[in-house]
């Protein structure tokens, strides 16, 4: 049995970056989950069989769109707080890179997002927590190292 080659945690790393140019990205510090989802908006379409017209149609799916949005959750890190807040009164998308780092090689994701949602809580006894919501806005692209 071959055993797969995995990434851990620390090596899935989100980051924005911070306008400059060239852009110098940073990881927010506090997560303790985090998600890249990719999503395709699909069209269905009825494909009819020609030469049985009673026989059960076939169903099809064409790409409307691509999208993509990150997620995460965690603690609130002081050191965060003005990297979200910022990508929170911006009215412009903000570059975002996510990374995958495997021992063979790495996957970088890179685009633009809206920070969609910026949450905070706290439970009696416990630590201030954040949750966000980055949407994508426009294509995200990718490369890959991994061998």
């Amino acid at each position: 049995m071959a055993i797969p080659q995995t990434a851990r945690f620390g090596k899935f790393r989100v980051l924005l970056g911070n306008g400059a140019d060239p852009e110098v990205y940073a990881a927010p510090c506090g997560f303790t989950s985090k998600s890249l989802n990719l999503i395709k908006n699909l069209s269905d379409v009825a494909i009819p069989d020609c030469d049985d017209p009673d026989a059960a149609i076939a169903l099809a799916r064409d790409v409307q769109t691509n999208d993509w949005n990150v997620g995460g959750e965690g603690v609130l890190a002081a050191a965060s707080v003005a990297t979200w807040l910022d990508a929170y009164d911006s009215t412009e998308s903000v570059a975002v890179k996510i990374e995958v780092q495997f021992t063979s090689g790495t996957i970088t994701f890179t685009g633009n997002a809206h920070l969609a949602s910026f949450g905070l809580g706290a439970e009696q006894g416990g630590r201030v927590t954040v949750s966000v919501d980055l949407q994508g806005d426009g294509p995200l692209t990718h490369a890959s190292t991994i061998a």
